[in-house]
């Protein structure tokens, strides 16, 4: 597969139209921060699921998202092409899984999550470099544990920010 998008032929489908977020990955300015905004009402509706709901739509959500940067993938022609979000959108709902889902929660969730994406710590360097949409989705779901992480040592350092 090519390194750069290619002009696809014919229209996408709806894995393609699923990995975009819709019309987040076609956003011309910072796709992957604009699908992670589009992951908001739907990590809010997740929060709302009791614990083994919210695990099992989370583990369908990573086989789902799998499938559908792969189908993007081909189409684009680019295995990780620039309008394939959903590995954020997961990688956010990663981020804020099983934690108060408050205004500053989102907030900070975002800002945690948005910051390893970009940074790449290990061990999503790591995952980075598997050039596969399995890579693509891992990357976005480890930096999103490292939110989680995150957000959890601060609500547990500083409760009153957080109610």
């Amino acid at each position: 597969m090519a390194t750069r998008p290619t002009t696809p032929t014919g229209r996408p489908d709806g894995w393609t139209l699923l990995a975009a977020w819709g019309p987040c990955g076609f956003s011309p300015l910072a796709p992957g921060t604009v699908g992670t905004l589009g992951a908001l009402p739907l990590a809010w509706a997740v929060s709302r699921l009791e614990p083994l709901a919210a695990w099992a739509f989370l583990l369908a959500f990573l086989a789902l998202a799998i499938h559908a940067a792969s189908r993007a993938g081909r189409y684009w022609q680019v295995v990780d092409a620039q309008p394939i979000v959903i590995d954020e959108v997961l990688g956010y709902l990663t981020a804020v899984a099983f934690l108060p889902f408050t205004w500053r929660t989102a907030l900070v969730a975002f800002l945690l999550f948005r910051l390893f994406d970009i940074l790449k710590p290990w061990p999503v360097s790591r995952l980075d470099r598997w050039k596969t949409a399995a890579g693509v989705v891992l990357d976005d779901v480890a930096a999103g544990l490292l939110a989680w992480g995150g957000l959890r040592l601060l609500l547990h350092l500083f409760p009153g920010v957080f109610p």
